[in-house]
């Protein structure tokens, strides 16, 4: 799979993800930063190391913590 193909893997996959988090109306602004945070983490992670697994996982994780305390 070449770099190009897996890049627009990781953003459908991310908007998917936005899309289905958006049903999440009930959620405090906590929950939201936080999930909205891990992706955009994910996204990041993945642009940066060419799609490497560990550094999706590592982006999203960076990110929900981040979007997690941005919102105290």
């Amino acid at each position: 799979m070449s770099i190009n193909a897996k890049r627009i893997a990781a953003v459908m996959l991310a908007t998917t993800l936005v899309l289905s988090l958006s049903a999440c109306s009930n959620w405090s602004k906590r929950d939201r930063n936080t999930a909205i945070g891990a992706g955009a983490g994910a996204i990041g992670g993945s642009i940066l190391t060419n799609g490497s697994g560990l550094g999706t996982v590592g982006g999203a994780a960076v990110g929900g913590i981040i979007g997690h305390q941005i919102s105290k």
